[in-house]
């Protein structure tokens, strides 16, 4: 990362950086391992990434883990990732509540075991006074979530929706909208992710598969970023 980027990091130039974690399963075909094994090292790399960001300054960190969508997924591949997910709230997401990082998890809880949630709840309450967050989007959608906050509002008694309402009861409602939008393995759309969120975001695709990800590849995304003019709409 150059000088320029490394100096607008601190000035807090991007406080929200989202990925798309893509290409578990690719990258484990390739090294001749199981699907469930690309995960559990794309669930490492995932505590290695969001770690690293927290370090460089970056307030607001957001991973797409598992959409709506991914239950269509062979259920053996379904299963494993669940349990997968339970160990990490028992183990690295611990590790974040030491770093004093805000745990939220993006999505509808209510399809999860009672035990599972209750585990997802606790984390989200335990660390709630923490300022830094980091946004875990687990059975999330983008079309879901806004469908969920029009009907919040509906249920509030609310006739007619300004944009500041809907936005204030997304799940991202404690973050403000990412200024960065990172694509690991090599596909081009967002799939349904951060939909409303992402009206102004820099979007960066990388053709590097998620387990493969590194520091040197977020630096070189930040550093692209920083190269960028963002108009919002006007003329610069």
């Amino acid at each position: 990362m150059d000088d320029k980027a490394r100096a607008a990091l601190k000035n807090g130039a991007i406080r929200h950086i989202a990925f798309i974690m893509d290409g578990n399963g690719r990258w484990a075909t390739k090294q001749g391992k199981t699907r469930n094994e690309g995960h559990k090292v794309g669930a490492r790399v995932f505590e290695e990434t969001a770690s690293y960001c927290h370090e460089l300054g970056i307030r607001h960190v957001t991973v797409y883990a598992f959409s709506t969508e991914n239950w269509s997924r062979p259920r053996p591949e379904v299963d494993a990732l669940m349990k997968l997910f339970s160990n990490y709230i028992d183990t690295a997401m611990r590790r974040f509540h030491e770093k004093k990082i805000r745990v939220v998890f993006l999505g509808d809880k209510s399809v999860f075991p009672r035990k599972l949630r209750a585990k997802m709840e606790k984390l989200e309450k335990d660390s709630e006074s923490f300022s830094d967050i980091l946004n875990i989007a687990f059975n999330y959608g983008g079309r879901d979530e806004i469908v969920n906050a029009v009907n919040r509002l509906i249920r509030e008694g609310k006739t007619e929706i300004t944009k500041e309402d809907l936005a204030s009861h997304l799940y991202t409602a404690a973050s403000p909208d990412p200024d960065l939008i990172v694509r690991t393995g090599g596909d081009m759309r967002l799939s349904n992710f951060l939909l409303w969120q992402s009206a102004y975001s820099e979007l960066y695709f990388t053709d590097v598969l998620w387990p493969d990800l590194d520091e040197n590849d977020i630096d070189e995304a930040v550093k692209n970023f920083y190269s960028r003019k963002r108009k919002f709409g006007k003329v610069l």
